[in-house]
């Protein structure tokens, strides 16, 4: 467990700091290739929280793995929503 919750709630603020910074300033043709490898590493998330939600975790725990999974697997079917629109914008029309 996290010995001073403090620190948690530190990291967890720069982290959300530091990541609307980066998003909000990435290019436009840019946006597409790092669609694809933030659903990677989303899949990834998927794997832990179905870890996580799995375990022998009771309460809190659990609901919270459950979250996890849920947020992570909206969060890369529509990643692959979106880069397949993106994708077909620069396909040719018959």
């Amino acid at each position: 467990m996290i010995e001073n919750p403090a620190i948690a709630l530190t990291v967890l603020m720069l982290a959300l700091v530091a990541g609307v910074e980066l998003i909000s300033r990435v290019p436009t043709l840019l946006h597409t290739p790092l669609m694809s490898g933030s659903n990677a590493i989303s899949g990834i998330s998927v794997v832990g929280a179905i870890t996580a939600a799995g375990s022998e975790a009771q309460g809190l725990a659990a609901l919270l793995g459950f979250v996890a999974v849920v947020m992570a697997t909206v969060n890369v079917v529509a990643g692959f929503l979106v880069t397949e629109q993106m994708l077909a914008m620069f396909k040719e029309r018959e």
